[in-house]
């Protein structure tokens, strides 16, 4: 994509959206952090649903699992003021993902978490992040890798026409093919494969995505993956997707942008936006995003860590 002279450039964008996650001013309370139970959901829901994009996550794993499950694997905890008000919404766990809205709220959560000694990934907008880890850091686990990433957004589908041939849900069929691409896309990013560190329940992670009709698949032919994505949390306001992938060898012919382009045509008419993470040093990746009509809408931190114990934590 040219940069014409109006153009806002990448630093331009990056400081515009950092900008726009400011605190809310701190009333003269005291605080409390406690783990949420399924009792507070509608009150929780409705606290992300305030931020649904930046909060997409936290509240897939809710609508998901409910806000007590294995399957969050984690805990919920909610930091509550004096006058009886949410400032904060925290899941503590594998994948520790913070929800404050006060300075107060995020430094309570992480002083819980430093209580946590398992935690894979620490992730949220930049400046958020930075603050957590301010607090965390002394008391917590060690970093072991850091990434910036970009939230893509789209609001608005292109309009297709075309119907793309054998672009499907997957099926426990598909799985001995999509586990070891899923593996292998969050060993590039992590540094850890978990098809090495979890096999099985890796694999159980997966089928179960699957069995959601979270997954999209085209194959050829012969059944060879194509190009393959899954929903990683799906909300009335936001779907987020993670693994988005094309095969190495049919890279370059537009087979990706057409089933983005087509998926999110689709998922559009039943959300209000669609939105992606991707590594701030994948340019190419940009690209493909921005001509499937996404925006580049937040700056965001992820921080791998070393943990006491490796096995089956891996994601």
């Amino acid at each position: 994509m040219r940069k014409t002279e109006n153009s806002p450039s990448l630093n331009e964008l990056m400081t515009t959206v950092m900008a726009e996650t400011p605190y809310l001013p701190e009333a003269d309370v005291t605080v409390s952090v406690f783990p949420l139970t399924d009792e507070d959901r509608n009150e929780v829901l409705a606290f992300l649903a305030e931020r649904p994009v930046q909060t997409v996550c936290l509240a897939g794993f809710i609508r998901d699992n409910g806000l007590v499950s294995p399957f969050n694997r984690g805990t919920f905890y909610g930091c509550r003021n004096s006058e009886g008000r949410l400032e904060g919404v925290a899941l503590v766990g594998h994948a520790t993902l913070v929800e404050a809205r006060t300075a107060r709220a995020m430094q309570e959560f992480s002083l819980v978490a430093q209580g946590y000694q398992r935690t894979h990934l620490i992730l949220g907008e930049k400046e958020k992040i930075e603050q957590f880890w301010n607090y965390y850091a002394d008391e917590g686990q060690e970093l072991r890798l850091a990434c910036r990433e970009l939230l893509f957004e789209v609001r608005r589908a292109m309009q297709l026409s075309e119907e793309i041939a054998g672009l499907r849900l997957a099926t426990l069929d598909d799985l001995e093919q999509i586990a070891p691409v899923q593996a292998a896309m969050a060993e590039l990013e992590s540094g850890i494969n978990p098809l090495e560190v979890d096999p099985v329940g890796f694999r159980a992670r997966c089928a179960r995505r699957i069995e959601m009709s979270r997954v999209w698949v085209l194959t050829d032919e012969d059944g060879r993956l194509i190009f393959k994505t899954d929903i990683q949390a799906d909300t009335p306001d936001v779907i987020y997707l993670e693994g988005v992938w094309v095969n190495p060898a049919e890279r370059g012919q537009g087979i990706g942008r057409k089933c983005m382009r087509k998926l999110c045509q689709d998922f559009l008419t039943r959300t209000k936006s669609v939105c992606v993470l991707v590594n701030e040093q994948h340019a190419r990746a940009h690209t493909f995003y921005r001509m499937c009509n996404f925006k580049m809408r937040g700056v965001y931190d992820s921080i791998f860590l070393h943990q006491a114990e490796v096995s089956k934590l891996a994601s």
